[in-house]
């Protein structure tokens, strides 16, 4: 009995392995810091559009993004999500819908917010602020980057600098280009000009740069490298919801939209990524309404900071569209589901079980 047992064992690891070996599967992880779900289904928020306090050309900000309709406005604000990716993906996360996305950490704000996407677990105990301290925890970036199948072909690009710290650079060996870093190592003329350029435009912040920067390194090493497992985080919605600029914080948005749109496109047309990519969205923390400058902040004391959303296109994903039923999810399943995709155990320490996609 004992020698079937060890045997099924056995078979099972080496199934995995087979699976994982074969799997052509690649996945981009993406973030925008701090976008509220309230914008990504119902655009353009009414109380604020055309409130002085935080808008300085209301007008302006009123012909780009107003409409009669919140289907028409979340359009106008985010048009590659709501009219490509909502036909080919799933859109998760509306509330007045009974779809809910909700943090299991309790800061509601950023190093716990991303330690729980990237480990499938949330750790009250010692994320307790957004200081640069090392994770102790592992990421799913270091898990599939030391699993034979994975080594090397993994990278991180995030704008806020804090990120070196969350993926633990030193200990796991995954590449992190974040905060003001240049690109290093064998470049092309491209990154050469990235570098550049990034020394010569100043970020209003002095630990998030502009997310063209962020984008552009990705995407030049997405041509080079080919990894299979892309996180890229983009920051500026949060820094410009904390300087209480709603006008900065909508073109932001709007302007990601269209970076993930040239994402998506790139691996369309590069037979590496064509047809064998997930790409997967989401959000590290929400933000307050009510009183209505609690858009600006987050965290424990803002109540709704807790809640965010997700979404999900490409390779075998389910063509849901937005999800108009009771469901909930959590932030917690995500690294999870990257380790399933990818024919990855799951590690019995991850408390977030695997999205059915």
């Amino acid at each position: 009995m004992k020698n079937r047992i060890l045997f099924l064992m056995i078979a099972t690891v080496a199934m995995f392995r087979v699976n994982a070996q074969n799997n052509d599967t690649k996945i981009i992880l993406i973030t925008l810091d701090g976008f509220r779900w309230q914008e990504l289904f119902t655009g353009a928020d009414s109380l604020l559009i055309g409130n002085k306090d935080y808008v300085h050309e209301p007008e302006m900000l009123k012909k780009a993004f107003w409409r009669d309709t919140p289907s028409e406005r979340r359009e106008a604000l985010l048009p590659f999500f709501w009219s490509q990716v909502v036909k080919m993906g799933q859109i998760h996360g509306n509330r007045k819908l009974e779809s809910k996305v909700d943090l299991t950490n309790s800061m509601w704000f950023s190093y716990p917010g991303y330690n729980e996407i990237l480990t499938g677990t949330a750790d009250d105990k010692n994320i307790r602020s957004n200081d640069k301290i090392p994770n102790p925890n592992t990421t799913v970036l270091e898990l599939y980057n030391n699993a034979a199948e994975g080594k090397g072909k993994v990278a991180a690009f995030g704008s806020w600098d804090v990120f070196p710290s969350i993926v633990n650079e030193e200990r796991s060996g995954v590449p992190v280009n974040a905060g003001f870093e240049s690109a290093i190592g064998n470049l092309n003329e491209r990154e050469k000009f990235l570098n550049q350029l990034q020394n010569q435009i100043p970020s209003p912040w002095g630990s998030v740069r502009l997310d063209a920067f962020t984008h552009h390194y990705a995407l030049e090493n997405m041509k080079k490298e080919h990894p299979k497992l892309v996180f890229i985080s983009y920051g500026e919605t949060d820094d410009f919801a904390h300087d209480g600029d709603y006008q900065a914080y909508l073109k932001s948005a709007h302007n990601i939209d269209g970076l993930i749109k040239a994402v998506w496109e790139f691996t369309q047309q590069d037979d590496f990524y064509k047809d064998q990519t997930v790409f997967l969205i989401t959000t590290d923390h929400g933000r307050g309404t009510e009183p209505l400058d609690t858009w600006r902040s987050h965290g424990s004391d803002i109540n709704g900071a807790g809640s965010v959303w997700m979404i999900a296109f490409g390779k075998n994903v389910d063509p849901k569209g937005e999800v108009k039923e009771e469901e909930q999810l959590y932030s917690n399943q995500i690294a999870p589901t990257i380790l399933k995709i990818l024919g990855i155990p799951v590690p019995k320490e991850i408390e977030g079980k695997p999205i059915k996609l």
